[in-house]
């Protein structure tokens, strides 16, 4: 079984629990203006990489993901458009070394069609971009109706997620969204930490390297402040859902 790989990373602290190797996959199938890895998104891009070398790339690191009760993580790009080498991947970790396994995904491919790799998933990561549908399909390209109907089909398979949402000012830090956000996120089961992601400028230059003009260029990074409000704002949203 052949992936195409963008990059790894064998130390990886933020994509979930613990220590972690993360395995970036190629291809995206949104168009998101503030994407950091622009350059993940052409699906033939990247190189080609087996299921066995990702294996041996990964035992050499076990005992750091064992010790700090980490696992791997698969990323993007968006994983899910390689599902059946993420899929064996994730087999072959867990029988192997019962390794705990997390995806990182929009949620934009059709759920109903993914259950064997969600089966295999013990954590998933998924960015809900905007709670909007016509702000969303402005920002990514594509509408939020898929990433939202993945989040319930999760919830009501007794999934375990971390919601992760990325702070864009003038984009999506409008009060009323946040809090919509929020309602919509206490709706769920299973979601065991929201982490809002302030917006940052590090992928201007991959955007650059490509000829291409970067589609936010002039929003300024969020502030500590506006980053707490917004965290405020969706934990408010939770809590009325939660009483209803």
């Amino acid at each position: 079984m052949i992936g195409r790989i963008h990059s790894v990373e064998t130390f990886g602290t933020v994509d979930g629990p613990g220590i972690r190797f993360i395995l970036f996959m190629q291809g995206c199938a949104l168009k998101c203006k503030y994407c950091h890895n622009r350059d993940t998104w052409d699906l033939h891009g990247g190189t080609e990489m087996s299921v066995e070398e990702a294996l041996s790339e990964i035992e050499s690191y076990l005992p750091y993901y064992r010790s700090s009760g980490g696992g791997l993580t698969v990323s993007g790009g968006e994983p899910t458009l390689q599902a059946p080498f993420v899929k064996e991947l994730f087999k072959q970790v867990k029988k192997r070394w019962n390794l705990p396994t997390a995806l990182d995904t929009n949620g934009v491919n059709d759920v109903t069609k993914l259950t064997e790799l969600y089966d295999l998933t013990d954590l998933v990561l998924l960015d809900l971009k905007h709670i909007d549908n016509e702000k969303h399909l402005a920002l990514t390209g594509v509408p939020n109706t898929r990433t939202l109907e993945t989040a319930r089909w999760l919830s009501d398979h007794g999934k375990k997620m971390w919601i992760r949402h990325v702070l864009v000012p003038t984009i999506n830090d409008d009060e009323q969204d946040l809090l919509n956000l929020g309602r919509f996120i206490g709706s769920l089961q299973g979601v065991e930490k929201v982490d809002v992601l302030p917006y940052h400028q590090m992928g201007v230059y991959k955007w650059e390297q490509l000829g291409e003009k970067y589609p936010l260029e002039g929003i300024p990074t969020p502030t500590a402040e506006e980053a707490e409000r917004a965290q405020r704002l969706i934990e408010q949203g939770r809590t009325e859902a939660a009483a209803n």
